[in-house]
């Protein structure tokens, strides 16, 4: 058996960085949209898109970037993404138009999902057993608090550089980060060793433009419904035929001996991936719209400023930071139980909101949503790292990337849908008055979580648990 790398730990910690730039970026312009609005002078419609096209570009490379790194190996796409990421970064904060900004965004977008599918594919080509299940739980922390500190951490910065141009300072306070990012890269994630290349690895060009065109026709219906347009909606006729094709392509260069994009018959044949992905897809349809929609809520409902929206926000956080690191320490032996109970704790705080903060004023929101946040964050924390864990553990490094590429596909999916059905929701509901609006979305919310934990109860029930071996254990 080969020996762990003694860094690994370290290279982890500056993969875990590198993606939480990456995956902040999601959220945090959210509390945003105002003062970007008026600053650029542009429709509400326009500035949707710098938020959605983010999303859209990052659901589109994830896969392909987690494939490049599979055969060219980790440190080279990660300083290619980093170097694309900081360049964007500084376009979007420095663009003189809205036109620009989407533009910039798009691309920074595309670079993060080069980023997001190394840190799945160091874990598994790093760790083994139980420090394997520890490295997800840290994973998974980082996941939930990008989504949740997001709005907090936006406001703070708005506060601090101002509302006309404040929200410059969300993108260009990535180039020095980027850039430390990239420094420690280039020391600690060791680079593919020279000559170990898969044979024609990462040139599946077909199969990368199927895929891509699938997630285009699903994606793109969805982010432009967020900004108020409706005739996108009629691509969604072209995701079932691509994803066909994309499948019968793979099938048919697997059966060649041509490496795939993705390979669809082994994942499809390891136990757990297909209830995993499931799962993960639709906790992140549920949950990452609670957050805009709280946001949302917040702002216009109760006249907060960014920064008190956030604070208020923030406890779902501090509830993840708990369990995270602690999930990923049980799951090896808990198994997909442990997801079935916090999956129900995290519902348990939402159903909490819906019921208890609409009708509350401002001096109550502190005692109202603050302890039902943090219980609703002490369950999310735990759904996210045992899920990856459990969902790519009979995964082999060779495909991790591109597994965990194709694993956080869906999320993305699941956040632009759940973003937005939930601001559907809350808009339709709004027409009455804005608690009712908060009511409705938070109630679909937690039918779409009920889905969730019907498929973690059946991925439980449909065969003996299989959790990561222990360390010792041959690869």
């Amino acid at each position: 058996m080969d020996e762990p790398d003694p860094r690994r730990w370290r290279i982890l910690g500056v993969s875990l960085v590198v993606g939480f730039m990456s995956l902040l970026d999601v959220t945090i312009v959210n509390v945003a949209i105002p003062s970007m609005r008026t600053g650029l002078d542009t429709s509400a419609g326009t500035v949707q898109w710098v938020v959605s096209g983010y999303a859209l570009a990052f659901g589109l490379t994830l896969v392909a970037g987690g494939r490049l790194g599979d055969a060219y190996g980790r440190r080279r796409m990660m300083l290619v993404g980093l170097a694309g990421f900081v360049l964007a970064s500084a376009a979007v904060g420095f663009a003189p138009n809205a036109a620009l900004v989407v533009v910039a965004r798009l691309a920074q977008g595309a670079c993060a999902g080069l980023l997001t599918p190394q840190n799945s594919g160091l874990i598994q080509q790093l760790f083994r057993g139980e420090e394997r299940a520890r490295a997800f739980g840290l994973f998974g922390l980082v996941v939930s608090l990008a989504s949740a500190t997001g709005p907090l951490l936006g406001g703070l910065i708005i506060a601090v550089a101002g509302e006309d141009d404040g929200w410059r300072w969300l993108f260009l306070i990535n180039v020095p980060i980027g850039l430390v990012a990239a420094l420690a890269v280039l020391r600690l994630v060791p680079g593919r060793p020279p000559g170990t290349r898969e044979e024609g690895a990462g040139i599946d060009v077909v199969g990368a433009l199927l895929l891509g065109g699938a997630v285009l026709c699903l994606l793109y219906p969805l982010v432009s419904v967020e900004g108020g347009a409706r005739l996108p909606l009629v691509l969604l006729v072209g995701f079932p035929p691509l994803l066909w094709a994309f499948t019968t392509w793979e099938r048919r260069r697997a059966r060649r001996e041509q490496p795939p994009l993705l390979d669809v018959a082994l994942l499809r044949g390891l136990p757990g991936f297909a209830n995993g992905f499931a799962v993960g897809s639709l906790y992140f349809t549920g949950f990452t719209g609670v957050f805009l929609v709280l946001s949302v809520f917040l702002q216009d409902g109760r006249g907060l400023s960014p920064l008190a929206a956030g604070a208020l926000i923030t406890p779902f956080a501090v509830g993840s930071a708990i369990t995270s690191p602690l999930a990923g320490r049980l799951v090896s032996r808990a198994g997909r139980a442990l997801t079935v109970v916090a999956l129900v704790v995290m519902m348990t705080g939402v159903l909490g909101v819906a019921l208890l903060v609409p009708g509350r004023g401002v001096g109550e929101l502190w005692w109202a949503l603050v302890p039902l946040l943090l219980v609703a964050g002490l369950g999310g924390g735990a759904v996210v790292s045992p899920n990856f864990t459990l969902t790519l553990a009979d995964v082999p490094p060779r495909m991790g990337g591109a597994a965990g590429g194709a694993l956080q596909t869906g999320q993305r999916i699941g956040s632009a849908i759940g973003a937005a059905l939930l601001m559907t929701a809350y808009q339709v509901g709004a027409a009455r008055s804005a608690d009712h609006g908060l009511r409705v979305a938070l109630l679909t919310a937690l039918v779409v979580l009920s889905l969730a934990l019907v498929t973690a109860v059946r991925a439980r029930g449909s065969r003996p648990e299989r959790t990561p071996p222990r360390p010792g254990a041959a690869r």
